[in-house]
């Protein structure tokens, strides 16, 4: 069967270059970074030269890279350890609503088992912040504002340099999931203004498992994890040596190739939301229609279950996703596209379409050409019959 993955917000294969850089640390150079011997050095020195890797690319001191085991550890250490560091002065964070669970649910959990208070900013109905708002939220307990960098569901990017500058103005600390945005936008630390920022390897075609997390120098922050110095004593454990190189490699070809590699995948997605456009009624698409990743295509179908969809497209050999992956077991429909202000209807239809750099047109059009069917059929035995105007559109 031909297989077409578009699911690259949920992971990313491992490029062969990565595999290349990675593969002396995990049988041959394997050394402990913490030992004094010549294996222990050597692996030492190639965590060394991937901190200073990233942070050329970063724009910072490599002390203010911290090595973690993923973009969801990197967000709890970034929003806990503020929170833990800054709690005597104050116990209020700024995030808003469409923001990845990692997010959520840590100020979901600080706020009940240490009476934090968070404010969940609005979003218009591309998903993008409402600055006006989000700087009415800011208090004078206000310690940390969180907002991503663009959206794992449907693609829209914040203004994150004008969040920082909001975050500035008011002596206020601010983080970003770049998560996302990693492998095709600005990540200088300095022209963005940012405290903390997280990025994910997954997501940049290096290993599961692999992240890291921004922290600007003089950023109060307590460590998660206790039991060692390693990170600058903020990330007790071992240091996964070989995932750390591999994760420079990528985090460095991907900011090599993104302008490159953003146009082209900016032309196929939107080819295929003209195809969808053309040959499938009542669809929706969902994110802002300029700023938004490039490869990333989200929409809704109405009349049909999302979850639906997914199952009909990999019986073909189509690997998509609705929503996101991390909550990809749940029927809740998606926090994100209701909050920018969509109906139920319209949330329970969407499928979030993300391309890669092995995508091709070839690809999109096998896709084109087997999901017109596929949402007819479901339209056929769906109990629900909406038009746009049903729902508010």
């Amino acid at each position: 069967m031909k297989h077409v993955y578009l699911d690259h917000a949920a992971t990313t294969y491992v490029r062969s270059e990565v595999k290349r850089a990675m593969l002396p640390f995990l049988s041959q150079k394997f050394g402990n970074p913490g030992s004094f011997h010549s294996l222990g050095l050597e692996a030492k020195n190639a965590l060394d030269a991937s901190r200073k890797k990233i942070a050329k690319i970063l724009d910072c001191n490599p002390e203010e890279i911290i090595f973690t085991g993923s973009g969801t550890e990197s967000v709890n250490l970034a929003i806990k350890g503020v929170a833990f560091a800054l709690r005597s002065k104050g116990k209020h964070i700024v995030t808003q609503k469409t923001e990845h669970h990692a997010v959520l649910h840590t100020c979901e959990w600080l706020e009940k088992e240490f009476g934090f208070e968070i404010t969940y900013v609005d979003v218009d109905k591309h998903g993008i912040v409402k600055l006006d708002e989000l700087e009415q939220a800011i208090r004078k307990d206000t310690i940390l504002i969180s907002t991503m960098y663009a959206n794992n569901e449907i693609g829209t990017i914040q203004p994150v340099k004008e969040i920082a500058a909001i975050a500035k103005k008011h002596n206020v600390l601010f983080h970003t999931d770049a998560c996302q945005a990693a492998g095709f936008s600005e990540i200088d630390t300095k022209k963005l203004g940012i405290d903390l920022m997280t990025v994910n390897g997954s997501k940049i075609y290096a290993m599961k498992g692999t992240g890291l997390l921004f922290v600007k120098k003089g950023t109060p922050l307590q460590p998660l994890i206790h039991g060692g110095a390693q990170e600058n004593v903020l990330r007790a454990g071992t240091e996964n040596v070989a995932g750390i190189v591999g994760l420079a490699t990528a985090l460095e070809l991907a900011q090599k190739e993104r302008k490159k590699e953003s146009k082209r995948l900016s032309n196929l997605r939107q080819y295929l939301i003209k195809g969808i456009r053309e040959s499938i009624p009542k669809t929706i698409l969902l994110g802002h229609p300029v700023k938004r990743l490039p490869n990333n295509a989200s929409v809704s179908f109405l009349d049909v279950e999302g979850e639906a969809i997914l199952l009909r497209l990999n019986e073909n050999g189509i690997c998509v996703s609705s929503g996101s992956a991390c909550t990809s077991h749940s029927l809740e429909p998606s926090h994100v596209v209701i909050a920018t202000g969509m109906p139920y209807e319209v949330a329970h239809g969407s499928v979030r379409f993300s391309l890669g750099k092995r995508t091709t047109k070839k690809d999109i059009d096998f896709v084109l050409k087997k999901l017109p069917k596929i949402i007819s059929d479901l339209r056929l035995i769906s109990p629900v019959e909406l038009g746009k105007k049903d729902v508010g559109l």
